[in-house]
């Protein structure tokens, strides 16, 4: 089975292709004549902040109809219209594997001339560039909103203990071993599920690791057992602080555990915070990046690109319409009311209120202090989540070694055709692999 980005199928297909499908998409309109913008976005818990702004904007515009579709299984339903060949005109999606493939196929149109991109934070511009699999000329989506993942603390335990936010790896242990000598549990976990491995393993990543890891391992310029030794060994240690078998217990244990004041610290993003307080609403919670460095400079708010724009390739008698679109998404008042309705991160510039138990990682997402996720540069089928949890429960001496060594072997196994593809970019472009900083 090909592993390569293209395994998709139909979905894949070539330049020449995706043009001769999009020669005669011309600009719809309804019957009232006006042009019709259509966006799927795949946030379906965002549906009454998305029909609010769709209904505003059709009641302000009289040349434009908007319509937002946020369907349960979007990424399924979009691939389904892609080999049908019914385009929407924008979609929505989160800056992950999926926007990868997507400019992979190139499926996206080049919207460098977009002159909203000049709002948006260089960070999270940036974490949409370092996506691509082989560095592109131009842009092809624009980052809206982003969320955040650090640890969450009962600030109410934390009030009456008069323990302080830690800024270093080694402060961060000595307030562990403050909590425990307390009788207070410093930290829960819910291994039994997978993927909240990946919440811990995330947020040390972008202190300790570079954020292209992924794209300079594909190139042939560092490896993951170089790389990721001290993300895996801070990861590891992080069990002596957490509550027995750690491992017997899902997200929903660990959110309710939290909720009750079981563990004064859970880490894990801010996602989580609505199903905490569906178990105790009155819960007290703020939030700080984690210190995976004992050099506070060097730590990163770890926050990805959670909704981003991209407009489908084929689109360009339509773009002063999409761009109208796109200008009123970004209007301020427009981004606070997603803002208040989904407890997010804005990704443009400027004054937003912000929820509460973001505060403590005000002043990192204020200065663009912020790095993302790197698990939104892994491919599923490489499972990686189930390699940290296998690697967490190893208690033999090796365990550490075993599970680098694996990380590297079965990211050649997964993405052995795109690392063909990368090293003969780089073979045939070496300037672009300097001008990348993989060297």
């Amino acid at each position: 089975m090909r592993t390569h980005v293209k395994t998709a199928g139909l979905l894949m297909m070539s330049a020449a292709a995706m043009a001769a499908l999009l020669s005669g998409c011309g600009a719809k309109e309804d019957a009232n004549g006006k042009t019709v913008v259509e966006i799927v976005s795949y946030k379906p818990e965002a549906v009454k902040a998305f029909d609010a702004l769709e209904e505003k904007f059709n009641a302000t515009h009289d040349d434009i109809e908007l319509k937002i579709d946020s369907p349960n299984d979007a990424m399924t339903i979009l691939k389904t219209r892609f080999i049908r060949e019914d385009y929407p005109d924008i979609i929505g999606i989160g800056g992950d594997i999926n926007y990868s493939n997507f400019l992979d196929a190139e499926m996206l149109m080049d919207i460098s001339d977009y002159e909203g991109l000049a709002d948006i934070k260089e960070s999270y511009l940036r974490t949409a560039k370092e996506l691509e699999f082989i560095p592109l000329d131009g842009t092809y989506a624009v980052p809206y909103m982003a969320n955040a993942a650090g640890v969450l603390y009962n600030k109410d335990i934390f009030d009456e203990h008069g323990w302080t936010i830690p800024e270093t790896l080694d402060e961060f242990y000595a307030l562990c071993d403050e909590i425990q000598e307390a009788g207070v549990q410093p930290l829960y976990f819910g291994f039994k599920d997978t993927w909240t491995t990946l919440a811990p393993w995330n947020a040390i990543c972008v202190d300790l690791a570079p954020s292209d890891i992924c794209s300079q391992v594909n190139a042939g310029s560092a490896k993951f057992a170089d790389a990721y030794r001290p993300v895996a060994e801070v990861t590891q240690s992080l069990l002596q602080y957490a509550q027995p078998d750690p491992f017997a217990y899902g997200y929903n244990d660990a959110c309710t555990a939290f909720a009750r004041g079981e563990s004064a610290m859970y880490v894990i993003g801010s996602y989580a915070v609505p199903q905490i307080k569906s178990v105790n609403p009155d819960i007290n919670i703020d939030s700080f990046v984690f210190p995976g460095s004992n050099d506070p400079e060097e730590n990163l708010l770890n926050s990805g690109n959670d909704l981003q724009w991209s407009v489908m390739a084929g689109k360009e008698d339509k773009k002063e319409a999409i761009y109208e679109v796109l200008d009123f998404l970004y209007e301020d008042e427009n981004i606070q009311t997603y803002l208040d309705d989904q407890n997010a991160v804005p990704c443009k510039k400027g004054d937003f209120e912000l929820p509460s138990m973001l505060d403590g990682m005000k002043e990192y997402i204020e200065n663009d202090k912020m790095a993302d996720y790197q698990d939104h540069h892994y491919p599923s089928e490489m499972s990686v989540d189930a390699l940290i949890q296998t690697f967490l429960m190893d208690e033999n001496d090796n365990a550490l070694d075993t599970f680098l060594e694996k990380f590297d072997t079965e990211w050649a196994r997964y993405n052995r055709d795109l690392i063909a593809k990368v090293q003969k970019f780089y073979e045939e472009n070496p300037d672009k692999l300097t001008e990348g900083g993989e060297e």
